[in-house]
């Protein structure tokens, strides 16, 4: 199991890998919408029809255990005992026409702007490794890939908040004067 780490946003840190697939669990899926993974459950029940095999995939025993151990946030599942299920892109686009609220649409904004940055890094990745042998091509697509990979890891202004501003100001025996202002930023605890 892989996960795709990343601090730009809610969404691209809760993704990880299950059986090949980009998924998000349940209860990250309640989280970002704000409401109860029994409320996403039940929506899903009610909607069957718009969720077919392959959608949405429920977690083996051992599955569960591998995403508690490798995921911080994903603790609270540790003495669960229902099994939880992953939600595919797919699920998650069909799952946004069932979800209707204001707080519903942003978040489904937000999944799929996060799922298509993931499918374009992937995209570059493969064509660097097409290619090996056109340096400007490589270096090119390195870096765009690379770009890409920052805006899913950078923090954005709205994740961050201010800690400590240290003002410095130096004074040149030649008269010249310079002020430098240094504002440290953490990433905001969630």
């Amino acid at each position: 199991m892989g996960n795709i780490i990343s601090v730009n946003g809610s969404v691209s840190t809760r993704i990880i890998e299950i059986r090949g697939l980009k998924v998000l669990l349940d209860s990250d899926v309640a989280e970002l919408y704000g409401i109860e993974t029994k409320a996403i459950n039940q929506a899903v029940n009610r909607n069957h029809d718009r969720f077919p095999d392959g959608y949405i995939i429920k977690l083996t025993p051992q599955e569960k255990q591998d995403v508690v151990t490798n995921c911080d946030h994903l603790q609270k599942l540790k003495f669960s005992s229902a099994l939880p299920k992953a939600f595919t892109e797919k699920a998650l686009y069909m799952l946004a026409t069932v979800l209707k609220s204001p707080a519903a649409i942003a978040t489904t904004l937000e999944i799929i702007e996060t799922f298509t940055q993931v499918r374009e890094i992937n995209r570059s990745i493969v064509e660097i490794i097409k290619d090996p042998e056109n340096e400007p091509k490589q270096k090119s697509l390195l870096n765009r890939a690379g770009l890409m990979i920052s805006k899913l890891i950078m923090p954005t202004e709205d994740d961050l908040e201010v800690v400590e501003v240290e003002s410095t100001y130096k004074i040149n025996v030649l008269a010249s004067l310079e002020f430098t202002k240094k504002t440290k930023k953490i990433k905001k605890k969630l």
